[in-house]
């Protein structure tokens, strides 16, 4: 391969890197929402007791669990990313000696 191709890889997983790494500040903030509200209707079901409570509880437990998946999705696809720049950078730094 190419030195001018492994530098556009390289720069093509850098922008990846950077996208990912905004959505998960993105991810992180809401993810911080959805758990505070899902404590607020777990005490909120806690003291009314209602079955509507109840299920406001679950379902706002639902949408933060759901979050932590994307999280952690979006994390992997970081460390995987950032393994395939540090091959990239082997490569290219093996073919400029």
């Amino acid at each position: 391969m190419g030195s001018w191709l492994l530098e556009r890889r390289l720069s093509q997983n850098a922008a990846r890197l950077k996208s990912l790494r905004a959505e998960l500040a993105q991810i992180d903030e809401q993810l911080d929402v959805f758990a505070s509200d899902a404590e607020d209707q777990a005490i909120r079901a806690l003291v009314s007791e209602t079955p509507g409570a109840a299920q406001e509880a679950n379902d706002a437990r639902k949408h933060a669990a759901a979050m932590a998946r994307h999280r952690q999705h979006v994390v992997d696809r970081i460390a995987e990313l950032e393994r395939r720049q540090d091959e990239l950078l082997d490569e290219l730094s093996a073919r400029q000696r």
